[in-house]
């Protein structure tokens, strides 16, 4: 099988790199910058779009424009996953702009470079229907859990709701730890080394990545509502101590 990963930046030449393991990998990327991770062949969009199977490896931000650049190329019978960090746009938009003759997925791979340095087994990825028969969405399933991935089913709406707590509230905490400038400390508590880990697991990303997690997922808004309610509940509990 050949498959296609569409964006080589931080994650998707990670990712591409992952999948060459196992397929046929070509890829294609916006940026000429971009370096083509071993055992991966760079290609045009015209050859991108002909493979079996492409993910989408490009900025929640960037899915629509990306898209509108590769679907003229997609045949039928190529199959069309994305990998976005949330769930409900980029399904709604995979919908509305790829022909209903491709198929459609969703998956989110909840983890990275940095997460992954010591190999993805057991590791969590989302799998949510989209447009597919159920052959090919086992197929993936398969295919997901010979990596070694752990394959988590859900909806795209249970998945925002619960990764606005999970995943996005651990990204504004990083963000706003690593503006108090915290560096290591001679004296510094297990619990300290955590807090410099989740600095750097998050800040390591890109910052369009951190933006976009808060922005495209319906839930973000209500999280930080009631981060920032109990943070103000904490404060004024210390004021009148």
């Amino acid at each position: 099988m050949t498959v296609g990963v569409y964006g080589l930046g931080r994650f998707g030449s990670f990712w591409a790199s992952q999948l060459s393991e196992r397929f046929t990998v070509v890829a294609a990327t916006r940026s000429e910058l971009r370096a083509t991770p071993p055992g991966v062949k760079r290609v045009e969009l015209a050859e991108l779009g002909a493979a079996d199977a492409v993910f989408l490896c490009v900025a929640i931000s960037a899915l629509e424009p990306a898209l509108t650049q590769l679907v003229p190329f997609l045949r039928t019978g190529t199959t069309v996953l994305d990998t976005c960090s949330v769930k409900r746009y980029p399904v709604e938009t995979m919908l509305r702009l790829i022909p209903e003759e491709i198929e459609v997925l969703a998956t989110h791979p909840m983890f990275g470079p940095d997460s992954a340095r010591n190999g993805v087994r057991n590791l969590p990825l989302i799998l949510s229907e989209a447009r597919c028969s159920s052959a090919t969405y086992l197929r993936w399933r398969q295919e997901f859990e010979a990596l070694g991935l752990r394959v988590v089913e859900m909806s795209a709406d249970e998945h925002d709701h619960e990764a606005a707590y999970t995943q996005g509230v651990t990204h504004v905490i990083g963000r706003v730890l690593k503006e108090l400038d915290l560096t290591e400390s001679r004296i510094g508590t297990l619990g300290y080394q955590k807090i410099l880990e989740v600095i750097e697991q998050t800040c390591n990303d890109p910052y369009q990545l951190f933006l976009d997690l808060q922005r495209f997922n319906p839930y973000t808004a209500e999280m930080r509502d009631r981060l920032m309610q109990s943070v103000s509940k904490v404060v004024h509990d210390l004021s009148e101590s």
